[in-house]
């Protein structure tokens, strides 16, 4: 899933190349940190949280299926 993350977060930005997944795995759940370069938050954060919204909602459906929770922090 973190390469999913990745994937749909450099299709967003200007700056692909700045872009960084980490995954902190847990028992129940798994934490993507999500890091974009300068100016590029607000690309992912999309208006009024649409878009960072939509990525949660992704991963959680996609989590879901291997049966375990995940939480994706976006950081700058």
């Amino acid at each position: 899933m973190k390469e999913f993350v990745e994937f749909i977060a450099k299709h967003l930005v200007d700056k692909p190349e700045e872009v960084v997944v980490s995954e902190v795995e847990g028992e129940r759940v798994t934490v993507f940190e999500l890091r974009v370069g300068d100016g590029d938050l607000g690309k992912v954060i999309g208006k009024r949280g649409q878009t960072a919204k939509s990525i949660r909602t992704l991963l959680a459906a996609a989590s879901a299926k291997a049966g375990k929770r995940a939480v994706l922090e976006i950081l700058e």
